[in-house]
């Protein structure tokens, strides 16, 4: 009767390293710091790097009907020119919110407003500004907001 013997595989030779490869992931991933995101550069001469903010803001008024042109283009010039002097954008669209406390499905029509503007140290009271008087002026639950940061040249 034969008896087979079986070799064992040195360290490093094709299966060896498989059970040390995830210890060795574990100790690299753990001993790396956090990774910072790398500062870009814009693309075209003449750009800076702005923050660029999207608002959204919902018409329908509760009580009422809709937000009228003649109050958004009021509203557009006490609230928003002062805060954005330098300019912003305004497109009319759709809009479709689910309210978070009933569940309940809403489509509107919506003002969006863009603004590009320099981070300056009082850029998020600006913003805040906007979208409170808003809410509290015509009565909303919230105005969405999408930020990014972004090259810009006017």
């Amino acid at each position: 009767m034969k008896r087979s013997v079986t070799r064992r595989e040195a360290p490093g030779r094709n299966g060896g390293l498989r059970f040390a490869s995830p210890a060795l992931l574990l100790l690299l991933c753990c001993c790396a710091g956090p990774v910072e995101p790398q500062p870009y550069a814009c693309l075209l001469p003449g750009e800076q790097r702005m923050l660029v903010a999207e608002l959204f803001f919902g018409r329908n008024i509760p009580g009422r009907g809709p937000l009228i042109d003649a109050e958004w283009a009021e509203f557009a010039a006490q609230v928003i020119t002062p805060n954005f002097p330098a300019g912003f954008t305004v497109i009319d669209g759709q809009g479709q919110w689910q309210n978070p406390v009933t569940g309940q499905i809403a489509r509107d029509p919506i003002k969006i407003l863009l603004v590009a503007a320099r981070r300056e140290p009082d850029l998020a009271r600006r913003l805040s500004a906007v979208i409170e008087t808003y809410k509290t002026r015509f009565r909303q639950q919230s105005v969405g907001m999408i930020t990014r940061d972004s090259c810009a040249v006017f």
